[in-house]
């Protein structure tokens, strides 16, 4: 395999590593705020130790999930510059600016104030202490902006300028203000929020099995993983469809490439299923519902999709000769495996929040048991989406300024990239095993109970 290639599946795989552990940051340090909140305004004595207890056990959860997002996103920064020097040379104008500003406003928030939530229990005043998690999460979070702010121009690029062959920063609010920064920023937040409240489900449903002395506590936060869990999801779903809308004038051929849609219609039909032909650019098979695309996108039942060969047309006349169609299969599937997954989890977090609220839970353990086992829907519907969002704008690294196969590093040889994709594999993959361990031993170790507040 060719430089390029390994380079791609090196960074693809970095990268699917990361986004393991970027969600649940997101989300749980939310979570962790929120415990925290509640430890401090409520009135109930009896519930007020067992809060703080939670609130510290979900805070370690976080601080592992917290160390392992640092460790595997860290390499992602050396990619630029040893994999992908064109791009930096090209771009590093303009994605150098939010790439810093991460580091400046967002990280050094985070990781500051984590140290200080850490150590700082019995040193700080109660609503002190609380803000300082509050402040971990808004970073957090915002750590997170600052990424998207990058991605999004690779997908919608705006404000900047063509000089001396290099893309350079014309207008830095534009850079922020960018209206694909809301779709994208939105769908990850929510996503996080959902995905955390998967793991305080999955965390929960065990620890109501396995510890006695935990129960009642377990219990209590199980209905706050569901409600926490479902308004992930409801987000989710909000800012994806506003968001595939917006990539109808922004992206279409992304958005006709996860639908399969080869040929321009209105109205564009949905496909459930399709066995989709790349090299002859149809479908052999499909089963769509009439319709219904051009309604998620316009609100109504009519309204014209351009087809992926019309696009492929367009860009041709644009962009000069090449082949401008994505991996289509791989979008078409990976976008239902996140629909599905999505759904499947809507449907997991509904039913548990009935039973806990019927008070029937324990009634039907088997409940309880399968949880924990069905917490990697979340990850196939978080990775799933970033192939989506990622793979559809291939062939460019930035639509419509520079391809792929023009950003990355020239002098770099198959051997050298193979070389480092096995070791990079090998070390997270030794990393991911001591994390799930050291968390696995904390989950049955720790008990959450009535009694001293420690």
């Amino acid at each position: 395999m060719e430089a390029l290639e390994l380079s791609r599946w090196q960074f693809a795989i970095t990268t699917v590593y990361h986004f393991f552990f970027v969600p649940v940051t997101l989300g749980l340090s939310i979570f962790t705020a929120l415990l925290e909140t509640c430890f401090v305004i409520t009135k109930h004595e009896k519930w007020k130790p067992v809060c703080k207890k939670l609130t510290k056990f979900f805070g370690t959860l976080f601080l592992i999930n917290f160390a392992m997002g640092v460790v595997t996103g860290i390499v992602q920064e050396f990619h630029f510059g040893m994999n992908w020097s064109e791009y930096s040379r090209f771009m590093g104008d303009i994605f150098g600016a939010p790439l810093a500003l991460e580091a400046l406003t967002a990280f050094f928030l985070e990781s500051t104030f984590l140290g200080i939530w850490m150590f700082g229990w019995d040193k700080l005043s109660p609503k002190l202490h609380l803000a300082t998690i509050w402040l971990v999460a808004i970073g957090s979070n915002l750590s997170a902006f600052w990424i998207l702010v990058a991605n999004s121009f690779m997908q919608h690029p705006v404000g900047y300028a063509l000089m001396n062959g290099r893309a350079e920063m014309a207008n830095f609010t534009a850079l922020v203000t960018n209206p694909y920064v809301v779709g994208e920023y939105s769908h990850a937040l929510f996503a996080g929020i959902a995905t955390s409240g998967f793991v305080v489900l999955a965390v929960s449903a065990w620890k109501i099995l396995h510890d006695e002395v935990s129960r009642a506590a377990f219990e209590t936060t199980l209905k706050a993983g569901a409600v926490f869990m479902l308004i992930g999801l409801f987000g989710v779903m909000g800012s994806g469809h506003l968001h595939t809308q917006y990539m109808l004038k922004a992206n279409p051929m992304k958005l006709s490439s996860m639908e399969a849609l080869w040929e321009t219609e209105n109205p564009a039909p949905f496909a459930i299923v399709a066995k989709i032909n790349q090299e002859e650019k149809k479908n052999d098979f499909e089963i769509a519902v009439p319709g219904v695309f051009s309604f998620m996108l316009y609100n109504k039942p009519e309204g014209e999709v351009k087809g992926i060969n019309e696009l492929q047309k367009i860009n041709e006349a644009t962009y000069g000769e090449g082949n401008y169609i994505p991996d289509v299969a791989g979008l078409f599937w990976s976008f239902r495996a996140m629909v599905g997954a999505g759904g499947f989890m809507m449907f997991v977090a509904g039913v548990t929040l009935l039973l806990a609220w019927k008070g029937w839970i324990k009634k039907f353990p088997c409940v309880l048991k399968a949880i924990p086992f069905l917490l990697p829907a979340a990850y196939v519907a978080n990775s799933a989406g970033w192939y989506v969002a990622e793979g559809g704008r291939q062939p460019w690294i930035v639509v419509g300024l520079q391809k792929t196969a023009d950003a990355v590093s020239p002098n770099l040889t198959g051997g050298e990239v193979l070389l480092t994709t096995v070791g990079f594999t090998l070390v997270y993959l030794v990393l991911a095993v001591l994390a799930l361990y050291a968390a696995f031993r904390f989950i049955k170790n720790t008990t959450v109970a009535e009694g001293s507040d420690a």
